[in-house]
């Protein structure tokens, strides 16, 4: 199957905005960095879905999901040194228990498949305050599947669920007091689905770096440098 190099864009966009959102805890001024940085959960779920949807069938093996498990375990001490104190977990499960639940409705005939998918999604609204963006953002994997084809319309939706993912109190109260991160960040979850789709539909000339799984890496790593960094500047 040929490499598809949108898909590799969106992962990448995906980290960048990641790190954007992580930059604001390092001790500078950078609020606004809160509005790119919803992009990257969306992205994120949009590249497991787009994964799922090119091989249907397959068997949901421990590759993939172990991949994402393992870095989950090696992520949480890291994710907890700089984001301290952490009401959940980092979003590594959230994702794992997404892409457990997306393969399960793509394979619902098979009873143990079901079954699975259940277990997962009763797992998710069982434990959801203690999962990065909650309950919602397990189902949002499920939705980009469900969308996967369709016309764009189709991901309005789903910035619905990526908002109900984010949604904070403090972040509706903030805008309603006017403050720009605020809103921004409202309308980034809004449209982040229906931007990740629109552009999975272009055709890149750039050949891209690819994306394999020395990217899972990535994650624990840019905890550890970006709390170098806030030492760093709080010594200085």
């Amino acid at each position: 199957m040929p490499r598809n190099h949108a898909l590799d864009l969106i992962k990448w966009l995906a980290m960048l905005c990641m790190l954007l959102d992580h930059l604001r805890y390092v001790g500078w001024q950078l609020d606004m960095l809160y509005v790119p940085g919803r992009l990257a959960f969306p992205f994120f779920c949009l590249a497991i879905a787009a994964n799922l949807t090119r091989t249907p069938d397959a068997a949901l093996t421990g590759r993939y999901l172990g991949w994402l498990l393992t870095f989950a375990a090696l992520s949480e001490i890291p994710y907890r040194m700089f984001v301290y104190p952490a009401d959940t977990l980092n979003v590594l499960p959230t994702l794992a228990l997404g892409l457990i639940v997306a393969r399960a409705w793509q394979q619902r005939q098979q009873p143990m498949m079901a079954l699975l998918g259940v277990a997962a999604a009763v797992l998710a609204a069982v434990f959801g305050q203690h999962l990065m963006f909650g309950f919602a953002g397990v189902l949002l994997p499920l939705g980009f599947v469900l969308a996967w084809g369709r016309p764009l319309y189709w991901a309005l939706p789903l910035g619905v669920l990526c908002l109900a993912g984010n949604a904070w109190e403090s972040l509706f109260q903030a805008a309603r007091y006017g403050y720009a991160a605020a809103i921004g960040g409202i309308a980034a979850c809004l449209l982040a689905p229906w931007l990740g789709l629109a552009l999975l539909r272009l055709d890149p000339q750039a050949r891209i770096v690819p994306m394999r799984r020395w990217a899972y890496a990535i994650y624990p790593l840019h905890f550890l440098v970006l709390l170098g960094l806030r030492l760093f500047l709080r010594a200085f």
